[in-house]
């Protein structure tokens, strides 16, 4: 009758399983959108600095 949850956790895994599936609150971002953040702000950057330099 033991569930999933109740089980123990192995312990070579140091509770980082636990952690993992727990639910924080707050807003959820797509990965990519922060990946693309510094991308493009990398690209700005590089442009400012070809197309407005001295």
């Amino acid at each position: 009758m033991s569930s999933k949850k109740s089980a123990p956790l192995p312990a070579s895994s140091g509770g980082l399983m636990r952690f993992f599936e727990d639910e924080t609150k707050g807003f959820k971002i797509d990965p990519r959108i922060v990946v693309s953040i510094p991308i493009s702000l990398i690209a700005v950057s590089w442009a400012i600095e070809i197309f407005l330099a001295p």
